[in-house]
């Protein structure tokens, strides 16, 4: 098995690399720090996976996606799962976000994976079929306070891949939205604050989610089973289910959620 992971030098995307890894698939890790995708590869390797392709590149410039593709093509002649993890966070209001960070996060969190998309399903197709997997999150199914390119990123991801879901599903192609919560990662330590600066802290509500090791198993695993959702986290995932069924409630409790 080929497996393609952006985002793949720390958090979710590593630990899904290790879990994929310890089932002796192949592995292409993407993300901007090549050294930190190379420790990143020593541990798969020691795990067991069968080679590690390291492909740092930075997703915001999509017009080397088509390049980068081609490169992964040529070392493994084909792909089994790509999943587009890569991703960055905001902690600024909306008046307080310019134009500048709302068009970064667009093109990290949604124009990347579809341009990779795009890019890998002819060539999955003509293979036979394969499996696309992309992480929006919870604040891609209701607005979050500071989030609003953050948010407006997740909720496009699930417009495309839902679609790309039920239009390819006949032709082997299998779509996973990853959904999650509160896993503690480095997502709020990247995070752009005002000015663009890097927010630099560990948000609480992030300190005590879920570990990337618990979310990786309940991924992978979702993957393999041909899930098109999976949702990550822990007590925080009801709000999906308050959205749904009470959107006012939601609405309600939305404005008092403590966004760090």
């Amino acid at each position: 098995m080929i497996v393609w992971i952006t985002g793949a030098s720390s958090g979710i995307g590593e630990a899904c690399a290790c879990r994929y890894a310890q089932q002796g698939a192949a592995l292409v890790l993407t993300s901007t720090s090549a050294p930190k995708l190379e420790k990143v590869a020593e541990r798969c390797l020691e795990l067991g996976a069968a080679d590690v392709m390291v492909l740092p590149f930075d997703l915001s410039r999509t017009d080397g996606i088509e390049d980068l593709v081609s490169s992964v093509y040529e070392r493994f002649g084909r792909l089994d799962v790509l999943y587009c993890n890569a991703g960055v966070s905001q902690r600024t209001s909306v008046m307080d976000t310019s134009m500048e960070m709302v068009r970064r996060l667009m093109e990290i969190n949604y124009f990347a994976p579809v341009a990779m998309t795009k890019a890998v399903l002819p060539r999955m197709i003509a293979d036979g079929g394969g499996h696309i997997a992309v992480t929006s999150s919870i604040a891609g199914k209701f607005g979050f306070p500071l989030r609003c390119a953050y948010s407006s990123s997740k909720h496009a991801v699930y417009g495309f891949f839902e679609t790309l879901a039920a239009e390819y599903h006949d032709r082997g192609i299998r779509v996973t939205v990853v959904c999650p919560g509160r896993v503690r990662t480095d997502i709020s330590v990247n995070s752009l604050d005002r000015g663009g600066v890097r927010h630099g802290v560990m948000d609480p509500g992030q300190e005590s989610g879920l570990s990337p090791e618990k979310a990786a198993e309940k991924i992978v695993r979702a993957i393999s089973k041909g899930r098109q959702e999976v949702l990550v986290g822990r007590g925080e995932l009801i709000m999906v289910h308050i959205k749904r069924f009470f959107p006012r409630l939601c609405s309600r409790l939305a404005r008092r959620i403590k966004p760090m």
